[in-house]
C-alpha cells in the first residue's frame, strides 16, 4: 500500500566532491551532501547560506523605485500633508501597517491607518471609504500589502486630490493604476530587483528604512532603529509562504532573533498564550504554526484591529488582554475550519464524479474568514486545484489553492471573463463573482485547469534530501547540522529522509480525535527503536494496515521535549509498505 506519492531524491554528488567541499567549510559530509542536493555549486554560496548576515541585505537605494518613491512620501510629510496607511487584514497586511506607523511615530509623524474589514469591504481599496477618509482630512495614501489591482479606486482617489503610493506584491493585471508612485517587485523585470518575491512587509521595510533616512536628514531625529522591525518582517513573509532564500532569508534570520527576544510586548504576550517561554527561541515552523494562526484568527474572525493594536502596543498588561482575545479567536476558527471542511469533503467527493481536474466548492453559510485554510486541505487531500466559495452580499467570494507548479493566477486571468474581480499569486488566489456565475466558474475553471494539467501533468511527488539510518538519526549532531539550514519554508523545506526499511512494534492514536497516528518502529540492523508520529494519517494507515509490517518511512527529524527529557523522533510524511518501496 502506498499513499500514492512518489518519493523523488534529490540528486547527489560524488562521495569525493562533498568530503572536499565538507573540509574547506569545515562541516560534515553529512550536511555537504544536502546543499549539494540542494543546487549549491559554489563553496562562497554554501558558506552565504550557512552564514546569514543582515549586513548582506541590498541597501534600500538598490531597489526599483524605493529611492524615488520615498522622497515623494517624505516631501509630503515635510509640507504636512496627512498620510493614511491602507494595509490588509492577513498578517502581511497587519505587520506592514504597523512597519510604516512605527516607523512614522518614531519620527514625530502621526499616520492614520485602515484595515479593511474581511466581510464588510473585502480585500483591497475600496471607494466609499477612501471619501470618507478624504473627508477626514487625509491627503497622501500610502498601500501595504495591496493596490496593485485596484484600479477603479486609485482613479477616484487620485480625483479626490490624493496623492497615491503603492506598496505591494501581488501580481498585476495587464493594466496598472494611475498611482504617483509604486513599489513592487512582481512587476519589474527580474535582473533589475533583488528579490521578486518579497512579502508585503519586506516591500514596506526597504521603503521605510530610506524614509528614516531621509527623515533623520531633513529634520535631524535620530534615525529610528530598522532591525527593530525585523520581527514583524519575520511573521508577515512567513505567513505569505514567501520563498525563505536570498533576501528574505537574511531578513527572516533577523527577526528570528528577535522573536526569540521578545522586547515587543506583543509578540511576547502572544507566546505566553501559546505556551511558550517569552524569551524561547523559535523555529520558523514553529512561528508559522504557533503565532501566525493567532494573528490572522483576528482578520478572520472578527477585525485585524485586534492583531494589529496587539503588535503596536507598549504596555504588557494590555498585549496580554489583546493575545488572550486572539487565543479564543484562534479556537473559533479552528471549530469552524473543521466544520467546513467537513462539508466540503462530502462536496467533493460528489463533485469529482462529474469534474476531473478541478474543484469549485460552495457553501452558502461558509465562513469567509477560513475558506482559504480549507482550500489548501482539500488540494491536500483530492490533488488538484481548488476554490472554495461562499457568500458575501450581492455576490460570491471565493479563494482558491494550486497543486504542485499550476498558476492559479495564471489561469484566472484566462477565465477573468467570467469574474467579477480576482487577484493574488502563482500558488494562491482570490475572487469574486455573481451567484449566477458559479456553474459558468466550475466549466470554466474545469477546462482551464484540464488543459494545463495535460500540458504540464501534476504528480504527487515527496523530494527527499537522501537516505537516513536511525544511527545518524539518534545522534545529537545530526540534529545540530540541520538546523544551520534553519529558517525553513517556501523553497528551503525542512530535510525530508527515507528510513531504511522498519518494522512496526507499536501502532496507537495520538489525540483526543484519533486522527493523529504514533508508530513504534525497529530497526533490525541498528537494533533502534524509534517513534514516529504522522499528523492526520489515521484514516490513510489505520492499525492493521501497518502492525507487524515492515515499512520505509519519508520523515522529516524532529527532537522531542518531555519533561525536561529530548529524544529524537520521527515526523512521518508518508508511508511505503516494504512490498512497495
Amino acid at each position: 500500500m502506498t499513499t500514492q506519492k512518489i518519493w523523488q531524491f534529490r540528486e547527489p554528488k560524488k562521495m569525493d566532491a562533498i568530503r572536499n567541499v565538507a573540509k574547506q567549510l569545515r562541516i560534515s559530509p553529512f550536511l555537504t551532501d544536502i546543499l549539494f542536493r540542494r543546487g549549491f555549486e559554489d563553496t562562497e554560496d554554501m558558506d552565504a547560506f550557512l552564514s546569514p548576515r543582515l549586513a548582506k541585505l541590498t541597501p534600500p537605494t538598490k531597489w526599483p523605485n524605493i529611492p524615488e518613491t520615498a522622497k515623494l512620501l517624505v516631501s509630503k510629510i515635510l509640507e504636512g500633508k496627512k498620510v493614511l496607511v491602507w494595509g490588509d487584514y492577513d498578517v502581511d497586511g497587519i505587520t506592514a501597517t504597523t512597519l510604516c506607523l512605527d516607523v512614522l511615530e518614531h519620527h514625530g509623524i502621526f499616520a492614520g491607518y485602515h484595515l479593511p474589514a474581511r466581510h464588510g469591504e473585502g480585500y483591497g481599496l475600496n471607494i466609499p471609504k477612501i471619501r470618507y477618509f478624504k473627508e477626514k482630512g487625509f491627503e497622501v495614501l500610502l498601500t501595504v500589502d495591496c493596490g496593485i489591482s485596484n484600479l477603479d479606486p486609485v482613479a477616484q482617489a487620485k480625483a479626490l486630490g490624493f496623492t497615491v503610493i503603492i506598496t505591494d506584491h501581488h501580481l498585476a493585471q495587464a493594466d496598472q493604476p494611475c498611482a504617483d508612485a509604486i513599489c513592487n517587485p512582481r512587476i519589474m523585470p527580474k535582473d533589475e530587483t533583488p528579490c521578486t518575491e518579497l512579502a508585503g512587509v519586506g516591500v514596506a521595510f526597504y521603503l521605510m528604512a530610506e524614509v528614516n533616512r531621509l527623515l533623520s536628514e531633513a529634520t535631524g531625529t535620530t534615525p529610528y532603529s530598522m532591525d527593530r522591525t525585523l520581527d514583524l518582517v519575520a511573521l508577515g513573509t512567513l505567513a505569505d509562504l514567501m520563498p525563505l532564500t536570498g533576501e528574505n532569508r537574511l531578513l527572516v534570520a533577523g527577526g528570528l532573533k528577535h522573536i526569540a527576544k521578545a522586547k515587543r510586548p506583543g509578540i511576547a504576550a502572544l507566546k505566553v498564550t501559546s505556551r511558550l517561554s517569552i524569551t524561547a527561541e523559535m523555529k520558523s515552523t514553529e512561528i508559522s504554526f504557533r503565532l501566525v494562526p493567532r494573528l490572522n484568527a483576528s482578520g478572520r474572525m472578527d477585525h485585524a484591529d485586534t492583531a494589529l493594536h496587539l503588535l503596536r502596543t507598549r504596555d504588557y498588561n494590555a498585549a496580554m488582554t489583546l493575545a488572550q482575545e486572539l487565543d479564543t479567536l484562534n479556537t473559533s476558527r479552528r471549530s469552524e475550519e473543521e466544520r467546513i471542511l467537513q462539508e466540503a469533503r462530502l462536496q467533493a467527493e460528489e463533485m469529482k464524479k462529474h469534474f476531473n481536474a478541478s474543484l469549485v466548492l460552495y457553501g452558502s453559510n461558509w465562513h469567509p474568514g477560513v475558506i482559504g485554510i480549507v482550500a489548501s486541505r482539500i488540494v491536500e487531500e483530492f490533488a488538484r486545484p481548488t476554490f472554495i466559495l461562499c457568500d458575501a452580499g450581492d455576490h460570491l467570494k471565493g479563494s482558491g489553492r494550486t497543486l504542485g507548479d499550476l498558476d492559479l493566477h495564471g489561469m484566472l486571468t484566462e477565465i477573468s471573463s467570467c469574474l467579477l474581480s480576482f487577484g493574488g499569486h502563482k500558488a494562491a488566489a482570490a475572487l469574486n463573482i455573481k451567484p449566477e456565475n458559479l456553474e459558468t466558474l466550475r466549466e470554466s475553471f474545469e477546462a482551464c485547469a484540464e488543459r494545463h494539467m495535460r500540458e504540464n501533468p501534476q504528480q504527487q511527488t515527496l523530494l527527499l534530501d537522501g537516505e537516513l539510518n536511525l544511527s545518524s538519526a539518534y545522534c545529537a549532531e545530526t540534529l545540530e547540522e540541520i538546523a544551520l539550514l534553519e529558517p525553513f519554508g517556501q523553497k528551503n523545506p525542512e530535510p525530508i529522509f527515507a528510513s531504511p526499511c522498519l518494522l512496526v512494534e507499536r501502532h496507537d492514536y495520538l489525540g483526543y480525535d484519533q486522527r493523529n497516528i504514533i508508530l513504534t518502529v525497529w530497526d533490525p540492523t541498528s537494533k533502534i527503536k524509534i517513534q514516529a508520529k504522522g499528523w492526520r494519517m489515521a484514516e490513510l494507515f489505520p492499525p492493521p494496515t501497518l502492525l507487524r509490517k515492515k515499512v520505509r518511512i519519508a520523515f522529516i527529524l524532529r527532537l522531542n521535549v518531555y519533561r525536561g527529557i529530548a529524544t529524537p523522533e520521527l515526523e512521518i510524511k508518508d508511508i511505503h509498505l516494504e512490498e512497495d518501496a
